[in-house]
């Protein structure tokens, strides 16, 4: 009960914010006013993700370390990494191939007949920093404590994975016991303390749709309906095809999986942030019965490389600025297009707004004109939601879809004759941990 409370006061509060914020939408005097009152809303929401960000650092790090601290050695850590790569790679094609497929056919951009404007538009976002060079030195940190200053996902988990692999090396040795007991116990302490800042989440989403809607009321909707429907019916396709493949691994369980994560999905989709999801994810997830281990790794990386809504959104972005100016791309462009998106987002997860950076990064390699850039910033809110919702879903699966693949494994180790998991006693639906 206490659950589908929380859950319930989220919706109300994104119902709340849409009603209070399109009132002060309507009775703003002018575009200063409104945006002043916005201000204050966003007051409300940078409080409460800055709260979310205060935990996300010291999580990751105790909830990576402490699983990977209990591996059976570095094998264990290689092929899980390997399976979480090769399903994130699998996942990045279907969605950007997806994306490609319905901006071709649904023409989002079509007829809007715009044209690039002389001088070059800025559109505030750092693109200098976003190339392959750059990405792959950035991955490894000078130092672990600016990086958990900043946030730095990506950075955390590098440091983590050879701190927890170091820890599983040296987990006989009785000097070190004591400090992998410490990290231990700082998972169930990271987690309560998750769940009092997850009492404000009702609070940090009316802020957050309050500001959005103040600032740019609902007409925006319909002048950019066309894009907005197509990208979402991408999404609820997108969704369909990641829940079909589900199905695949986990059977009957997906859908209690879906149920299980609901409340971080609406978070996510409310204050489109994955951050904001992030901690309540991994306390559903090792809830729902996912081994701690898997969650501990694979969940950070999939928010580092797993970004299914965020791939579709780039090819739907690209295109509809390709569309809207009259820029003619052949498939075989599109296509090439498609694969430097691919390798470009993975370095994303670093960046603010991070899927709008690869789309301005990607565009002159294509000569798309930069001032397209803008016209998706005017709604790249209400786009982020769809994105974000859907990251969060995409990497949920793939998380208990390999902890199964771990279990199977182990339990073949086990059982001559294994066949399944419904073969064991003990093992709670997909959950891969033996209880």
């Amino acid at each position: 009960m206490k659950k589908n409370r929380l859950t319930a006061t989220i919706l109300a509060g994104m119902l709340l914010g849409i009603a209070v914020g399109y009132a002060c939408h309507k009775l703003a005097p002018d575009a200063n006013a409104a945006k002043a009152i916005a201000g204050y809303f966003s007051i409300i929401t940078d409080i409460f993700l800055r709260l979310i960000k205060m935990i996300i650092a010291p999580l990751v790090f105790a909830t990576l370390v402490s699983g990977l601290a209990g591996m059976d050695g570095t094998q264990a850590v290689r092929r899980i990494g390997l399976r979480s790569v090769a399903w994130f790679l699998c996942a990045s094609l279907i969605s950007l191939a997806l994306g490609l497929v319905l901006a071709n056919v649904l023409q989002p951009g079509a007829g809007l007949n715009m044209t690039p404007n002389a001088a070059d538009v800025a559109t505030g976002l750092n693109t200098a920093g976003l190339n392959f060079k750059d990405f792959i030195t950035h991955a490894f940190p000078t130092s672990v404590l600016d990086a958990m200053a900043r946030n730095d996902i990506l950075q955390i988990l590098v440091f983590s994975v050879f701190f927890g692999v170091v820890l599983g090396v040296l987990k006989g040795d009785e000097r070190v016991a004591p400090l992998s007991r410490a990290i231990d116990a700082l998972v169930p302490a990271m987690l309560k303390l998750t769940d009092y800042v997850m009492a404000l989440a009702p609070i940090g989403v009316f802020g957050a749709i309050a500001s959005a809607i103040t600032l740019h009321g609902l007409d925006v909707l319909a002048t950019y309906g066309k894009l907005v429907g197509s990208f979402y019916l991408g999404l609820a396709l997108l969704l369909t095809i990641l829940i079909g493949i589900g199905r695949i691994f986990l059977g009957r369980q997906t859908w209690a999986l879906l149920k299980a994560i609901r409340e971080p999905a609406m978070l996510a989709f409310s204050t489109a942030s994955s951050e904001a999801a992030y901690p309540r994810l991994t306390e559903k997830l090792e809830a729902f019965g996912v081994d701690k281990k898997v969650v501990g790794f694979t969940l950070p990386l999939g928010y580092a490389f797993n970004l299914d809504g965020s791939m579709m959104y780039q090819t739907f972005a690209a295109l509809f600025i390709a569309q809207a100016f009259g820029v003619e791309m052949p498939l075989s462009q599109q296509i090439l297009m498609l694969l430097v998106l691919m390798l470009s987002s993975k370095g994303m997860a670093g960046v603010a707004r991070g899927s709008v950076v690869v789309v301005a990064a990607v565009a002159p390699m294509f000569h798309l004109p930069p001032s397209g850039v803008v016209l998706i910033l005017a709604i790249d809110q209400i786009l982020d939601m769809g994105r974000t919702a859907t990251n969060v879903v995409g990497n949920s699966i793939a998380t208990t879809a390999i902890a199964k693949w771990e279990a199977r494994r182990a339990a073949r180790e086990q059982t001559p004759g294994f066949d399944g998991l419904s073969n064991i006693p003990g093992v709670s639906g997909i959950s891969g941990e033996v209880k």
